[in-house]
Protein backbone atom coordinates (compact mmCIF):
# COMPACT_ATOMS: atom_id res chain seq x y z
CA UNK A 1 0.00 0.00 0.00
CA UNK A 2 1.26 3.62 -0.79
CA UNK A 3 1.23 6.90 1.36
CA UNK A 4 1.17 9.46 -0.87
CA UNK A 5 1.89 13.22 -0.23
CA UNK A 6 0.03 16.11 -2.44
CA UNK A 7 2.02 19.48 -1.67
CA UNK A 8 -0.90 22.18 -2.45
CA UNK A 9 -4.58 21.56 -1.63
CA UNK A 10 -5.69 24.02 -4.90
CA UNK A 11 -7.82 22.31 -7.88
CA UNK A 12 -4.98 20.47 -9.14
CA UNK A 13 -4.39 18.42 -5.96
CA UNK A 14 -7.48 18.08 -4.71
CA UNK A 15 -8.68 16.15 -7.98
CA UNK A 16 -5.10 14.27 -7.49
CA UNK A 17 -6.12 13.22 -3.84
CA UNK A 18 -10.08 12.45 -4.31
CA UNK A 19 -9.56 10.69 -7.71
CA UNK A 20 -6.14 8.28 -5.36
CA UNK A 21 -8.75 8.05 -2.53
CA UNK A 22 -10.79 5.44 -4.56
CA UNK A 23 -7.46 3.24 -5.45
CA UNK A 24 -7.16 0.49 -4.18
CA UNK A 25 -3.22 0.61 -4.10
CA UNK A 26 -3.06 3.82 -1.71
CA UNK A 27 -3.09 3.30 2.10
CA UNK A 28 -3.03 6.70 2.78
CA UNK A 29 -2.74 10.49 1.68
CA UNK A 30 -0.72 13.28 3.47
CA UNK A 31 -3.03 16.54 1.77
CA UNK A 32 -0.02 19.18 2.72
CA UNK A 33 -0.46 22.84 2.56
CA UNK A 34 0.26 26.18 4.47
CA UNK A 35 -3.58 26.84 4.47
CA UNK A 36 -5.11 24.69 7.58
CA UNK A 37 -8.14 25.78 5.72
CA UNK A 38 -7.88 24.33 2.62
CA UNK A 39 -6.13 21.31 3.91
CA UNK A 40 -9.20 20.28 6.85
CA UNK A 41 -11.85 21.34 4.06
CA UNK A 42 -10.20 18.53 1.87
CA UNK A 43 -9.53 16.16 4.36
CA UNK A 44 -13.14 16.17 5.81
CA UNK A 45 -14.27 14.57 1.94
CA UNK A 46 -11.72 12.05 1.86
CA UNK A 47 -11.50 8.37 3.55
CA UNK A 48 -7.85 8.38 3.53
CA UNK A 49 -6.43 11.56 3.80
CA UNK A 50 -4.75 13.39 7.02
CA UNK A 51 -3.68 16.90 7.10
CA UNK A 52 -0.45 18.79 7.42
CA UNK A 53 0.91 22.33 7.88
CA UNK A 54 3.90 22.77 5.49
CA UNK A 55 5.98 25.97 4.82
CA UNK A 56 7.05 25.09 1.33
CA UNK A 57 9.68 28.17 1.43
CA UNK A 58 11.50 25.30 4.10
CA UNK A 59 12.85 22.31 2.11
CA UNK A 60 13.44 20.55 5.47
CA UNK A 61 9.85 21.27 6.37
CA UNK A 62 8.79 19.78 3.14
CA UNK A 63 11.15 16.63 3.64
CA UNK A 64 9.85 16.36 7.30
CA UNK A 65 6.44 16.37 6.58
CA UNK A 66 7.35 13.62 3.77
CA UNK A 67 8.62 10.84 6.21
CA UNK A 68 7.49 7.48 5.38
CA UNK A 69 5.76 8.93 2.31
CA UNK A 70 6.47 7.16 -1.24
CA UNK A 71 5.98 9.72 -3.28
CA UNK A 72 5.36 13.68 -3.25
CA UNK A 73 3.08 14.70 -5.53
CA UNK A 74 3.82 18.64 -6.23
CA UNK A 75 1.23 20.84 -7.47
CA UNK A 76 2.13 24.22 -6.07
CA UNK A 77 3.46 27.29 -8.14
CA UNK A 78 6.33 26.97 -10.17
CA UNK A 79 8.46 28.97 -7.65
CA UNK A 80 8.49 26.20 -4.97
CA UNK A 81 9.51 23.68 -7.20
CA UNK A 82 13.58 23.32 -6.52
CA UNK A 83 12.39 22.82 -3.14
CA UNK A 84 10.40 20.18 -3.06
CA UNK A 85 12.46 18.22 -5.71
CA UNK A 86 15.15 18.77 -3.08
CA UNK A 87 13.10 17.65 -0.45
CA UNK A 88 12.15 14.47 -2.04
CA UNK A 89 15.57 13.68 -2.61
CA UNK A 90 16.14 14.57 1.47
CA UNK A 91 13.07 12.22 2.09
CA UNK A 92 14.28 9.09 -0.40
CA UNK A 93 10.45 9.80 -1.99
CA UNK A 94 9.81 9.37 -6.15
CA UNK A 95 8.60 12.55 -6.91
CA UNK A 96 5.49 14.31 -9.48
CA UNK A 97 5.17 17.91 -10.65
CA UNK A 98 2.01 19.26 -13.03
CA UNK A 99 5.27 21.14 -14.70
CA UNK A 100 8.81 21.98 -13.97
CA UNK A 101 10.72 23.84 -11.33
CA UNK A 102 11.77 27.53 -11.92
CA UNK A 103 15.05 27.35 -13.05
CA UNK A 104 16.70 30.43 -11.61
CA UNK A 105 18.56 28.86 -9.14
CA UNK A 106 19.81 25.81 -11.42
CA UNK A 107 20.76 28.41 -14.00
CA UNK A 108 19.65 31.66 -15.30
CA UNK A 109 18.49 30.33 -19.08
CA UNK A 110 15.46 27.99 -18.47
CA UNK A 111 16.48 25.45 -21.57
CA UNK A 112 19.81 25.62 -19.60
CA UNK A 113 17.91 24.69 -16.18
CA UNK A 114 15.62 22.02 -17.69
CA UNK A 115 18.99 20.35 -19.07
CA UNK A 116 20.59 20.63 -15.16
CA UNK A 117 17.01 18.55 -14.12
CA UNK A 118 17.19 16.19 -16.56
CA UNK A 119 21.22 15.60 -16.24
CA UNK A 120 21.90 16.14 -12.42
CA UNK A 121 18.38 15.70 -10.76
CA UNK A 122 17.95 12.42 -12.88
CA UNK A 123 21.66 10.98 -11.89
CA UNK A 124 20.72 12.30 -7.99
CA UNK A 125 17.01 10.15 -7.94
CA UNK A 126 18.62 7.49 -10.00
CA UNK A 127 21.34 6.95 -7.19
CA UNK A 128 18.39 6.24 -4.27
CA UNK A 129 16.48 4.05 -7.04
CA UNK A 130 13.86 6.61 -7.10
CA UNK A 131 11.85 8.18 -10.52
CA UNK A 132 10.59 11.95 -10.75
CA UNK A 133 8.25 13.03 -13.73
CA UNK A 134 8.02 16.43 -14.48
CA UNK A 135 5.23 18.11 -16.42
CA UNK A 136 2.23 15.88 -15.50
CA UNK A 137 -0.37 18.05 -16.26
CA UNK A 138 -2.84 18.29 -19.23
CA UNK A 139 -0.29 20.28 -21.45
CA UNK A 140 2.82 19.31 -20.55
CA UNK A 141 1.46 15.98 -20.15
CA UNK A 142 -1.43 14.46 -21.67
CA UNK A 143 -0.54 15.88 -24.97
CA UNK A 144 3.09 14.94 -24.49
CA UNK A 145 1.72 11.33 -24.34
CA UNK A 146 -0.84 11.68 -27.20
CA UNK A 147 2.85 13.02 -29.06
CA UNK A 148 4.46 9.45 -28.20
CA UNK A 149 1.68 7.67 -29.32
CA UNK A 150 1.75 8.77 -32.78
CA UNK A 151 5.25 7.74 -33.01
CA UNK A 152 4.69 4.15 -33.18
CA UNK A 153 3.22 4.96 -36.50
CA UNK A 154 6.47 6.42 -37.97
CA UNK A 155 9.68 5.81 -39.14
CA UNK A 156 10.74 8.50 -38.91
CA UNK A 157 9.76 12.10 -38.42
CA UNK A 158 10.11 15.69 -39.58
CA UNK A 159 7.78 18.05 -37.57
CA UNK A 160 5.54 17.63 -35.19
CA UNK A 161 2.18 20.43 -34.00
CA UNK A 162 1.39 20.56 -30.52
CA UNK A 163 -1.77 22.41 -30.80
CA UNK A 164 -4.48 23.08 -28.13
CA UNK A 165 -7.45 25.23 -28.69
CA UNK A 166 -9.41 26.83 -25.49
CA UNK A 167 -13.02 27.05 -27.17
CA UNK A 168 -14.85 27.40 -23.42
CA UNK A 169 -16.48 30.58 -23.39
CA UNK A 170 -18.46 32.26 -20.40
CA UNK A 171 -21.58 35.27 -21.09
CA UNK A 172 -19.96 37.09 -17.77
CA UNK A 173 -16.47 38.35 -18.76
CA UNK A 174 -13.74 35.77 -17.92
CA UNK A 175 -10.86 35.67 -20.50
CA UNK A 176 -8.97 32.49 -18.48
CA UNK A 177 -10.14 29.33 -16.89
CA UNK A 178 -6.80 29.45 -15.31
CA UNK A 179 -4.10 31.63 -13.48
CA UNK A 180 -4.85 34.66 -15.04
CA UNK A 181 -1.10 35.98 -13.90
CA UNK A 182 0.01 32.72 -15.38
CA UNK A 183 -1.84 33.43 -18.59
CA UNK A 184 -0.95 36.93 -18.97
CA UNK A 185 2.79 35.85 -18.57
CA UNK A 186 2.99 33.33 -20.93
CA UNK A 187 0.67 35.64 -23.24
CA UNK A 188 3.67 38.18 -23.68
CA UNK A 189 6.70 36.37 -23.91
CA UNK A 190 8.64 34.63 -26.66
CA UNK A 191 7.39 31.22 -27.20
CA UNK A 192 9.64 28.13 -27.70
CA UNK A 193 10.05 25.96 -30.79
CA UNK A 194 12.43 23.37 -31.70
CA UNK A 195 13.89 24.32 -35.57
CA UNK A 196 16.08 22.87 -37.74
CA UNK A 197 17.05 20.61 -34.70
CA UNK A 198 18.03 23.25 -32.11
CA UNK A 199 15.65 25.65 -29.99
CA UNK A 200 14.98 28.64 -30.64
CA UNK A 201 12.69 31.67 -30.04
CA UNK A 202 9.72 33.06 -31.71
CA UNK A 203 7.59 36.34 -30.92
CA UNK A 204 3.90 35.71 -29.60
CA UNK A 205 1.45 35.69 -31.19
CA UNK A 206 3.08 34.96 -34.08
CA UNK A 207 3.76 32.55 -37.24
CA UNK A 208 0.03 31.41 -37.28
CA UNK A 209 -1.62 27.93 -38.60
CA UNK A 210 -5.37 27.41 -39.57
CA UNK A 211 -6.77 24.21 -39.31
CA UNK A 212 -10.51 23.15 -39.50
CA UNK A 213 -10.98 20.18 -37.94
CA UNK A 214 -14.44 17.93 -38.37
CA UNK A 215 -15.49 18.83 -34.70
CA UNK A 216 -14.64 22.44 -34.75
CA UNK A 217 -17.48 24.57 -35.77
CA UNK A 218 -15.25 26.92 -38.18
CA UNK A 219 -11.31 26.89 -39.09
CA UNK A 220 -9.38 27.95 -36.01
CA UNK A 221 -6.02 30.17 -36.13
CA UNK A 222 -3.27 28.87 -34.00
CA UNK A 223 -0.53 31.14 -33.07
CA UNK A 224 2.75 30.71 -31.40
CA UNK A 225 2.73 30.63 -27.36
CA UNK A 226 5.08 30.07 -24.43
CA UNK A 227 4.80 26.69 -23.56
CA UNK A 228 7.27 23.76 -22.47
CA UNK A 229 6.78 21.12 -25.14
CA UNK A 230 8.76 22.48 -27.93
CA UNK A 231 11.62 22.04 -25.27
CA UNK A 232 11.21 18.53 -23.54
CA UNK A 233 10.49 16.98 -27.14
CA UNK A 234 13.18 18.58 -28.72
CA UNK A 235 15.73 17.77 -25.83
CA UNK A 236 14.36 14.07 -26.19
CA UNK A 237 14.02 14.27 -30.33
CA UNK A 238 16.45 11.88 -31.16
CA UNK A 239 15.11 8.77 -28.77
CA UNK A 240 11.75 9.48 -28.13
CA UNK A 241 10.72 11.59 -31.13
CA UNK A 242 12.21 9.20 -34.47
CA UNK A 243 14.91 12.26 -35.13
CA UNK A 244 12.16 15.38 -35.39
CA UNK A 245 13.84 18.53 -36.73
CA UNK A 246 11.41 21.10 -35.80
CA UNK A 247 8.47 21.00 -33.20
CA UNK A 248 5.81 23.64 -32.03
CA UNK A 249 3.36 24.64 -29.73
CA UNK A 250 0.51 26.05 -31.57
CA UNK A 251 -2.57 27.77 -29.65
CA UNK A 252 -5.69 29.77 -29.75
CA UNK A 253 -9.02 30.37 -28.10
CA UNK A 254 -10.68 33.31 -26.03
CA UNK A 255 -7.65 33.92 -24.02
CA UNK A 256 -5.69 34.44 -26.87
CA UNK A 257 -8.44 36.30 -28.80
CA UNK A 258 -8.19 38.82 -25.45
CA UNK A 259 -4.56 38.94 -25.01
CA UNK A 260 -2.75 39.63 -28.61
CA UNK A 261 -4.49 43.00 -28.61
CA UNK A 262 -3.52 43.97 -25.34
CA UNK A 263 0.15 42.55 -26.05
CA UNK A 264 0.49 44.55 -29.55
CA UNK A 265 -0.96 47.65 -28.11
CA UNK A 266 2.30 47.33 -25.33
CA UNK A 267 -0.51 46.84 -21.89
CA UNK A 268 1.25 43.77 -21.57
CA UNK A 269 4.60 45.50 -20.91
CA UNK A 270 6.25 44.19 -17.22
CA UNK A 271 8.32 47.81 -17.26
CA UNK A 272 7.74 50.83 -15.29
CA UNK A 273 6.15 53.67 -17.27
CA UNK A 274 5.36 57.03 -16.30
CA UNK A 275 1.08 57.69 -17.80
CA UNK A 276 0.21 61.54 -16.70
CA UNK A 277 2.84 61.89 -14.08
CA UNK A 278 2.21 58.89 -12.38
CA UNK A 279 4.27 55.43 -12.26
CA UNK A 280 2.08 52.24 -13.74
CA UNK A 281 3.64 49.12 -15.00
CA UNK A 282 0.90 48.22 -17.73
CA UNK A 283 1.27 44.61 -16.77
CA UNK A 284 -0.50 45.09 -13.03
CA UNK A 285 -2.87 46.97 -14.10
CA UNK A 286 -4.53 44.69 -16.95
CA UNK A 287 -4.16 42.05 -14.33
CA UNK A 288 -6.25 44.12 -11.74
CA UNK A 289 -9.24 43.83 -13.74
CA UNK A 290 -9.44 40.32 -14.66
CA UNK A 291 -11.30 38.29 -12.83
CA UNK A 292 -9.72 35.22 -10.64
CA UNK A 293 -10.44 31.67 -12.38
CA UNK A 294 -13.52 29.78 -11.30
CA UNK A 295 -12.72 27.19 -8.48
CA UNK A 296 -15.72 26.48 -6.20
CA UNK A 297 -18.62 24.41 -6.99
CA UNK A 298 -21.29 27.18 -7.08
CA UNK A 299 -19.37 29.75 -8.83
CA UNK A 300 -19.06 27.33 -11.30
CA UNK A 301 -23.00 26.25 -11.47
CA UNK A 302 -23.74 30.01 -11.80
CA UNK A 303 -21.46 30.30 -14.43
CA UNK A 304 -23.18 27.63 -16.60
CA UNK A 305 -27.00 28.27 -15.28
CA UNK A 306 -26.08 31.81 -17.22
CA UNK A 307 -25.73 30.33 -20.34
CA UNK A 308 -22.36 30.17 -22.53
CA UNK A 309 -21.41 31.16 -25.55
CA UNK A 310 -19.34 27.95 -26.46
CA UNK A 311 -17.97 24.97 -24.80
CA UNK A 312 -16.05 23.31 -27.03
CA UNK A 313 -12.50 22.81 -27.36
CA UNK A 314 -9.39 21.39 -29.17
CA UNK A 315 -6.18 19.26 -28.24
CA UNK A 316 -4.25 17.70 -30.89
CA UNK A 317 -0.54 16.29 -32.23
CA UNK A 318 0.23 16.47 -35.66
CA UNK A 319 3.18 14.17 -36.74
CA UNK A 320 4.81 14.40 -39.92
CA UNK A 321 7.18 11.90 -41.42
CA UNK A 322 7.83 8.48 -43.41
CA UNK A 323 6.09 5.37 -42.93
CA UNK A 324 7.51 2.52 -45.02
CA UNK A 325 9.40 4.81 -47.52
CA UNK A 326 6.44 7.07 -47.85
CA UNK A 327 5.89 10.13 -46.32
CA UNK A 328 2.54 10.50 -44.33
CA UNK A 329 0.56 12.69 -41.70
CA UNK A 330 -0.41 11.18 -38.44
CA UNK A 331 -2.99 12.93 -36.77
CA UNK A 332 -3.95 12.06 -33.02
CA UNK A 333 -6.88 14.10 -31.67
CA UNK A 334 -7.55 13.81 -27.58
CA UNK A 335 -11.36 14.16 -26.77
CA UNK A 336 -11.95 14.86 -23.43
CA UNK A 337 -15.51 16.44 -21.02
CA UNK A 338 -16.34 19.77 -22.10
CA UNK A 339 -17.24 22.97 -19.10
CA UNK A 340 -20.68 21.09 -18.60
CA UNK A 341 -19.79 17.47 -18.51
CA UNK A 342 -16.74 18.28 -16.56
CA UNK A 343 -19.02 19.68 -14.04
CA UNK A 344 -21.78 17.06 -14.05
CA UNK A 345 -19.07 14.41 -13.82
CA UNK A 346 -16.25 15.74 -10.90
CA UNK A 347 -17.94 19.48 -10.34
CA UNK A 348 -14.66 20.93 -11.94
CA UNK A 349 -14.00 23.50 -14.87
CA UNK A 350 -12.91 21.30 -17.98
CA UNK A 351 -9.71 23.17 -17.87
CA UNK A 352 -9.51 21.87 -13.86
CA UNK A 353 -10.96 18.49 -14.62
CA UNK A 354 -8.40 17.96 -18.19
CA UNK A 355 -5.29 19.06 -16.06
CA UNK A 356 -5.89 17.37 -12.33
CA UNK A 357 -7.10 14.19 -13.82
CA UNK A 358 -4.80 14.04 -16.33
CA UNK A 359 -2.18 14.44 -13.77
CA UNK A 360 -3.70 11.94 -11.31
CA UNK A 361 -2.96 9.41 -13.87
CA UNK A 362 0.50 9.60 -13.74
CA UNK A 363 0.00 9.33 -10.00
CA UNK A 364 -1.31 5.81 -10.50
CA UNK A 365 0.99 4.81 -12.24
CA UNK A 366 3.43 5.37 -9.43
CA UNK A 367 0.84 4.05 -7.62
CA UNK A 368 0.96 0.31 -9.55
CA UNK A 369 4.52 0.39 -10.15
CA UNK A 370 4.10 1.34 -13.79
CA UNK A 371 7.96 3.07 -14.15
CA UNK A 372 10.61 1.49 -14.22
CA UNK A 373 12.80 4.56 -14.88
CA UNK A 374 15.08 5.60 -12.48
CA UNK A 375 16.24 9.14 -12.35
CA UNK A 376 14.34 12.59 -13.82
CA UNK A 377 12.03 12.19 -16.69
CA UNK A 378 9.46 14.39 -18.48
CA UNK A 379 6.05 12.81 -19.34
CA UNK A 380 7.00 12.85 -23.32
CA UNK A 381 9.40 9.73 -22.30
CA UNK A 382 7.20 7.25 -21.70
CA UNK A 383 7.49 3.46 -23.09
CA UNK A 384 4.55 2.36 -25.36
CA UNK A 385 3.51 0.36 -22.48
CA UNK A 386 3.54 3.03 -20.33
CA UNK A 387 1.20 5.40 -23.37
CA UNK A 388 -1.01 2.50 -23.49
CA UNK A 389 -1.97 1.97 -19.59
CA UNK A 390 -2.06 5.52 -19.55
CA UNK A 391 -4.69 5.73 -22.58
CA UNK A 392 -6.58 2.99 -20.91
CA UNK A 393 -6.92 4.38 -17.56
CA UNK A 394 -7.83 7.10 -19.03
CA UNK A 395 -10.98 6.06 -20.77
CA UNK A 396 -12.95 5.46 -17.16
CA UNK A 397 -12.32 9.47 -17.22
CA UNK A 398 -13.87 10.31 -20.65
CA UNK A 399 -10.57 11.37 -21.93
CA UNK A 400 -10.05 9.36 -25.66
CA UNK A 401 -7.80 9.03 -28.27
CA UNK A 402 -8.58 9.07 -31.93
CA UNK A 403 -6.01 8.36 -34.36
CA UNK A 404 -5.50 8.90 -38.15
CA UNK A 405 -3.26 8.57 -40.72
CA UNK A 406 -2.86 10.20 -44.30
CA UNK A 407 -0.23 9.83 -47.20
CA UNK A 408 1.28 13.23 -48.41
Amino acid sequence: MKTIMILGTGAQGSTVAKLMDKEPGVGEIICADYDERAVAELVKGLKKGRGKKVDASDMKNIAAAAKGADIIVNALPLKFGKKVLDAALEAGTDYQDFAAAETPELHENWVDGIKILYDEYGKRFAAINRTAVIGTGSAPGLICVAARDAMRRLDSCDTIYNIVYEGVEAKRFLPFWWSPVSALIDMSGQSYAFENGRIVRKDPFSEPIYRKYDYLDEEVKFVEHEHDEPVHMGLNSEKFFKGAKNIYFKYAGSGIRFAEPLYRAGLLSRKTEMVNGREVVPFDVVLAHIPPAPKYHDEIKGIIDEGLISDTGCMAVEAYGEKDGRKIRVETHVFAPGLEESFRRAGLTAEMYLTGQGGALFTKMFVNDMFTQRGLISSDMLTYEQVDYYFRQAEDLGITLETKTAKL
